[in-house]
């Protein structure tokens, strides 16, 4: 954990997702502090079923889903979600700018124990 989903739909062809998952570790990585870089998985979703508004128009949107495990204070969930989000802002404001587009993230926190079995940690323990 953390995770980083991102569903876009697919009229958002001029858009590098690639670049913006690379964008997205790289913002959560300045957290090093709450963030394990072993544990983080950031991945896209190109939606082709879809309808934004009443459909009349080709619009477009883009939803991102952080999800971490509990044990980190409101601050720090604040300051992880205000640095992604202005990251992901960023990445699409030359589009936003020429289109119609919808920009959303929520920050998902277990509650309930999660399974997980991990071997990358070991690469970056020191």
């Amino acid at each position: 954990m953390p995770h980083v989903i991102i569903e876009y739909t697919d009229n958002l062809k001029a858009v590098s997702i690639p670049k913006l998952l690379k964008t997205i570790n790289t913002t959560l990585l300045n957290h090093q502090d709450i963030i394990p870089i072993g544990g983080l998985r950031s991945r896209a979703i190109e939606l082709s079923d879809y309808l934004v508004a009443d459909g009349t128009q080709d619009d477009a949107f883009v939803h991102a889903t952080l999800k971490i495990g509990k044990g980190r204070t409101e601050e720090e969930k604040k300051r992880l979600g205000d640095d992604l989000f202005r990251a992901i802002e960023q990445h699409f404001s030359t589009i936003y700018k020429d289109r119609y587009l919808a920009l959303s993230m929520e920050i998902y926190e277990f509650i309930s124990p999660t399974y997980k079995l991990n071997n990358i940690h070991q690469r970056y323990k020191k």
